[in-house]
């Protein structure tokens, strides 16, 4: 089992940074791929980025492509997401997701349904 919290969401000015932190509990976090996901209000949950269990291989939406940044810390059982350049359309609730089941720690997917562990999420407001 793994548990996910979010955190370092907030409001921030078209043009700025965040950065996100997904701490994670449950034995053996380092051999599961993750990802973060967001959903804006009256939209379906979106792929924002996906990195392996070991770190070695990342991917992200052509949105945030450039933009954003996904890393982790397997010794603090952490994955980060830095976001530059900050624009409205980024608004939304940010979630970190673990995979179902474990693979090789070289996989990732951007599909939602490769991942079964998700936290409870964090707003990201961009003013204008």
């Amino acid at each position: 089992q793994v548990q996910l919290v979010e955190s370092g969401g907030g409001l921030v000015q078209a043009g700025g940074s965040l950065r996100l932190s997904c701490a994670a509990s449950g034995r053996n976090f380092a051999i599961y791929a993750s990802a973060w996901f967001r959903q804006a209000p009256g939209k379906e949950r979106e792929f924002v980025s996906t990195i392996s269990g070991s770190g070695s291989n990342t991917y992200y939406a052509d949105s945030v492509k450039g933009r954003f940044t996904v890393s982790r810390d397997n010794a603090k059982n952490m994955v980060y997401l830095q976001m530059n350049d900050l624009k409205r359309e980024d608004t939304a609730v940010y979630y970190c997701a673990a995979a179902k089941r474990i693979y090789s720690d070289s996989t990732y997917s951007s599909d939602i349904s490769f991942y079964g562990y998700w936290g409870p999420g964090t707003q990201v407001t961009v003013s204008s």
